[in-house]
């Protein structure tokens, strides 16, 4: 696939949760014209798998961690990379005899070109762990508003690290999601300093996985398949070592080899894993028969989404202020999303 610009590939990562860590590989969408050369089935069809898989990445993880007899967020992380990377190289064999699977390519590991990605991995290593820490933290109801400030830390990297200076529509829709952001951890009646750092933290790293994944596309020949090879191969080595500082694999050997014996447990972890993965052909399948719009509607439709289901099914309590909080953080994201998109066209 073609190469893509900087702005235009750092607004595609503000989506929330794994679809941060898979959006910022793909093109920017098409406009709207595309739409209308495919039918109404296909478009409603791929919108529904990105919405099953987006939503089931952050329930599952939730009811994984949420418990106090796995309470593990590294990891759980470093076990999804492992099925992501297993599932990788079977689509990618698979691929070698069958069409459908032909869009990843053969897995190859080049030490040269690793060392050339492995800033890139660091970075993603810190987005997805510090994401997990963030879910297990705080209620998914107050998920959103945790991690809503990738938006801010995208612009403030866009101006330190790429010199680029942002529009004053975009400025006031930061404005926005900032004080969204404040409102809810204020009302929010379970809050977490832990879940709300992690939150800020793992905003911080989304920002600037957008802009590593664009100085980094070139080293890969511009493949965003052959990218994440390298980058699953060499987070599932990174991570590993965080796993054994923070205690969490003594701990878990010492405390939880009960329910680590239990064929369920592992049969929801590795389907966790696999949803995991389907992020990356959810939104492959979007970008390709949607538009730049529907990709903007579909991010804040999929939050509000959320939102609403983890009221249902968790059953989390919401102050009056938690809910203004929410619906800022949503308008704010919608509405950056819709600038970009406007600024795209302009272009």
């Amino acid at each position: 696939m073609a190469n893509y610009k900087e702005d235009d590939d750092i607004q595609l990562s503000r989506q929330d949760g794994q679809d941060e860590s898979q959006e910022a590989f793909l093109p920017p969408p098409a406009t709207t014209q595309s739409e209308k050369q495919n039918g109404v089935s296909l478009i409603v069809a791929v919108i529904g798998f990105y919405f099953a898989i987006s939503l089931s990445v952050v329930f599952l993880n939730k009811i994984i961690m949420s418990g106090s007899d796995f309470p593990y967020a590294l990891f759980v992380t470093w076990y999804q990379l492992v099925v992501a990377l297993v599932l990788l190289l079977i689509w990618a064999h698979l691929g070698k005899s069958y069409a459908l699977f032909s869009i990843i390519p053969p897995f190859e590991f080049n030490p040269a070109i690793a060392k050339r990605v492995a800033p890139l991995t660091f970075v993603y290593v810190m987005m997805l762990a510090l994401n997990n820490l963030c879910l297990k933290y705080v209620e998914v109801t107050f998920y959103q508003v945790a991690r809503s400030l990738s938006i801010n830390f995208t612009i403030l990297f866009t101006y330190l690290i790429l010199g680029k200076t942002t529009s004053a529509p975009a400025l006031i829709a930061c404005g926005i999601v900032f004080l969204g952001f404040a409102i809810g951890s204020y009302g929010e009646i379970n809050f977490s300093w832990a879940g709300v750092i992690y939150g800020v933290g793992s905003s911080a790293f989304v920002a600037l996985y957008g802009i590593y994944v664009q100085k980094t596309l070139p080293a890969v020949d511009n493949n965003q398949w052959k990218l994440l090879h390298y980058n699953t191969t060499l987070a599932i080595f990174f991570l590993f070592p965080l796993v054994l500082v923070s205690g969490e694999l003594s701990d878990m050997l010492a405390n939880s080899m009960d329910v680590m014996y239990r064929m369920n447990f592992w049969v929801l972890m590795t389907i966790t894993g696999i949803t995991g993965f389907g992020i990356n052909i959810a939104m492959f399948l979007q970008v390709k028969y949607t538009s730049a719009l529907t990709n903007t509607i579909c991010g804040t439709a999929k939050a509000c989404v959320q939102t609403i289901l983890a009221a249902m099914i968790f059953q989390n309590p919401i102050s009056s202020l938690n809910a203004l909080g929410i619906l800022l953080a949503l308008f704010g994201s919608g509405y950056y999303g819709w600038v970009r998109y406007q600024e795209r066209l302009a272009k």
